[in-house]
């Protein structure tokens, strides 16, 4: 276990907040506090969370300040502003990247010193952004980054085979985003490779990734934000760090050479435990994946430049 068992969430939207449901359920903290700047909002969230948590393990939740920031284990970081529509995430950089300051500066300035998990989009970049302007070591600064597209990928992979996503290994890699690489040379079940496993069976492996690119558009499409996929994203990192469960998780962090990258946030398959990010893994890709982690990279470089 971390240190202290507080997290600290800032922004009661529809993400933060239901990452603090899901941190509660999950009984991994005895201490979860909401930070927005919308107290009213704030406190709502955390009266609705509390009464849920009356039928769950004990915990003391309430709507806090950057104040409280300071004993926390983690703090996440779900302020930043939103798409709508077909609207990519890049294209809201500059304005998530003014609060994402804001709120990295205010936690800074009141003493934090822990595990900072950055889930505002754009995240790779937000991550960045956050780690740059903390000073904490990057392994310290964590962008949810392709972990839910990663069980997204799973999940489409399962259901067009007609097995449970739990059998299936697979990952996503590079930008959380419209770049972002299926890498199918990363699938396994049951130790075999996809082509292994089907025989000779026809699979669209093109659909696939059109579908889980393309998910967050269609859960927005219809319901105008996402919340559930992104907060269990949330919530599975906090709980490798706070258990020190040395596990690998496909996440952000800043590369140092990895795929002769260097100097930019993307998801890479990370070993997580109480200090971050333990170690960045470099899994065997083909080719045309390694040239498309590459093309990642160079976006999420222009998203990094739009940040002002």
């Amino acid at each position: 276990m971390t240190k202290s068992s507080r997290i600290v969430i800032v922004g009661a939207g529809n993400v933060g907040a239901t990452a603090a449901y899901a941190v509660m359920l999950r009984g991994l903290f005895a201490e979860i506090v909401l930070v927005d700047t919308n107290a009213d909002r704030a406190v709502a969230e955390v009266t609705d969370i509390a009464d849920a948590n009356a039928i769950a393990r004990p915990a003391r939740i309430w709507a806090g300040d950057y104040a409280d920031t300071r004993d926390a284990a983690i703090v996440v970081l779900t302020a930043g502003a939103a798409t709508h529509g077909d609207e990519p995430r890049t294209s809201i950089a500059d304005k998530s990247a003014t609060i994402v300051r804001s709120c990295v500066e205010q936690a800074m300035a009141a003493g934090f010193d822990g595990i900072l998990v950055v889930a505002a989009n754009p995240a790779d970049a937000m991550a960045q952004v956050a780690q740059t302007l903390s000073g904490l070591p990057p392994e310290r600064v964590i962008g949810t980054g392709t972990l839910l597209d990663s069980n997204r990928f799973r999940k489409r992979v399962a259901d067009r085979l007609h097995i449970a996503p739990g059998a299936v290994e697979a990952m996503v890699l590079g930008e959380h985003g419209d770049s972002e690489v299926m890498a199918f040379s990363t699938v396994r079940i049951g130790g075999m490779t996809l082509d292994a496993f089907l025989d000779g069976t026809p699979f669209d492996r093109d659909r696939v990734a059109h579908d889980v690119v393309r998910a967050a558009y269609t859960i927005n499409h219809g319901k105008g934000f996402t919340s559930y996929g992104v907060a269990t994203a949330i919530v599975r990192i906090c709980e490798a760090v706070q258990r020190d469960e040395r596990v690998v998780l496909p996440v952000s962090t800043r590369l140092d050479g990895q795929f002769g990258i260097d100097g930019v946030y993307l998801s890479l398959p990370c070993l997580i435990g109480a200090a971050g990010v333990l170690r960045v893994l470099t899994p065997d890709l083909d080719a045309a994946e390694r040239d498309a982690l590459q093309a990642s990279a160079a976006t999420l470089r222009k998203t990094l430049q739009a940040c002002g």
